[in-house]
């Protein structure tokens, strides 16, 4: 180590996870319009681009999420942070000047590849903390994570708006290099020598994770609800843009504005009511009010009509937030504490895996009701040859409320089976 490190490489750390989700939040409110100036097609057929650019982004940090682990632990924390620095960089610069869709899609594939350094940060403040100060420090990410998403949207949409679709990734793109040369200075390796190991493949598998859930199967009853419940989730990332547009003919700005009111109103469910309510009802009522709150919220965006019913649907549904903690602590006290690390890489591997299918799903949904009539089609295959029977653009909602009441039911079964506390100790290798 070079020097040890100090408030500077927090700092740096503290950026760049915020600038990652920063970069998420542009994307939301302008890549409907790039698709459209780089294809020519309307806003129904973008969307299945959209669809197919999000399921090689999500392939990839799937693959990459070990690899790049397992990288860190070899070569340390530095360069791994430093190249994803620099791989964000050529993304978003790739994407601002991007001439066709295949030159997004090239750079959807890099940014996926370099997307899955949040542990390699995690791993870094792990380094850098005292355990007295770690608890802290990791909440400081976590404030990091929530206000990139609030304030990312708002500079796609007034970027976009006043400045064209492009002009966001240019902000980003220099974002992330002033970062990046910032890093060079500031960021020492925290990783010694002694301590890195050798990189092996067979231990980034990117499947390895979920052999969890096959070990304590008292769990796998919540873990298939988690699944369903955030395939229903990514109906909001995924087709936001183009719903808003498609629905009420909201400017970039308009959509900026409303991802960022979803923020808004998730910072305070996360950092306050959470805090509050869970533990006055529990974690078990708490699951099932947040899964109740988010199919109400899905059936209502669906058949929304106006701008107040939105945002009255927005702040509503950001109550829903109380399920994800709530399942998750559920989860932990199910298995043994000495496997709680495994727990929490297995459900990563199954947020990544409804990251691939989700939002594939609901673009392509949404594409064949905002034009029916034609072929529906998911990943090539063509499902409905005659394509929706009729226009009902909020489609990909009404369908997440159906996945989010399955999810809600398996929940109320599953209760009847998780409920014990163990406390053996996991299973021997």
């Amino acid at each position: 180590m070079a020097k040890t490190p100090g408030k500077n490489a927090l700092l740096f750390i503290f950026i760049t996870v915020m600038l990652n989700m920063i970069g998420f939040g542009v994307i939301m409110p302008v890549m409907p319009q790039l698709i459209m100036e780089v294809t020519g097609e309307d806003l129904s057929h973008a969307a299945r681009w959209g669809g197919y650019l999000s399921f090689v982004y999500a392939v990839m940090q799937f693959i990459m999420m070990p690899i790049i682990g397992g990288l860190s632990d070899r070569f340390g924390r530095r360069p791994v942070l430093l190249i994803s620095l620099a791989a964000y960089s050529v993304d978003f610069l790739a994407m601002a000047v991007a001439p066709v869709i295949g030159v997004i899609v090239a750079a959807r594939l890099l940014a996926g590849a370099f997307a899955a350094t949040f542990s390699t940060a995690n791993a870094y403040i792990a380094d850098i903390s005292p355990p007295e100060k770690r608890a802290a420090n990791f909440g400081l990410m976590g404030a990091a994570f929530g206000l990139g998403f609030i304030i990312g949207p708002a500079i796609g949409g007034f970027l976009g708006e006043h400045y064209g679709p492009r002009a966001p990734f240019y902000f980003v793109a220099a974002l992330g290099a002033t970062n990046f040369v910032y890093g060079l200075f500031v960021l020492p390796e925290t990783l010694s020598p002694q301590n890195r190991r050798r990189f092996e493949w067979k231990r980034a598998n990117a499947f390895g994770n979920f052999k969890q859930f096959s070990q304590y199967p008292a769990i796998l009853p919540i873990a298939g609800v988690m699944l369903v419940a955030q395939l229903a989730h990514w109906t909001y990332p995924s087709i936001w843009a183009y719903y808003a547009g498609e629905k009420f003919d909201w400017t970039l700005e308009e959509i900026g504005y409303s991802l960022m009111f979803v923020g808004l109103m998730s910072a305070v469910v996360q950092a306050g009511v959470i805090r509050i309510v869970v533990p006055r009802i529990g974690e078990q009522a708490a699951a099932l009010s947040g899964m109740s709150v988010t199919a109400v919220s899905y059936i209502g965006f669906a058949l929304a009509q106006t701008d107040a019913v939105v945002y009255g649907l927005i702040a509503f549904s950001a109550l829903g937030g109380l399920t994800q903690p709530a399942i998750q602590g559920i989860m932990s006290r199910t298995i043994p504490a000495n496997a709680q690390g495994e727990l929490q890489g297995a459900v990563a591997a199954l947020m990544s895996v409804s990251m691939v299918v989700g939002p594939l799903l609901m673009t392509q949904i949404f594409a064949a009701f905002s034009a029916p009539g034609e072929p529906f089609t998911v990943g090539g295959a063509v499902i409905f040859p005659q394509g929706a029977p009729f226009y009902f653009p909020g489609a990909p909602f009404a369908f997440a409320a159906i996945l989010e009441i399955f999810a809600l039911a398996l929940l109320l079964m599953a209760f009847r089976r998780i409920m014990r506390p163990r406390t053996e100790a996991a299973p021997a290798e």
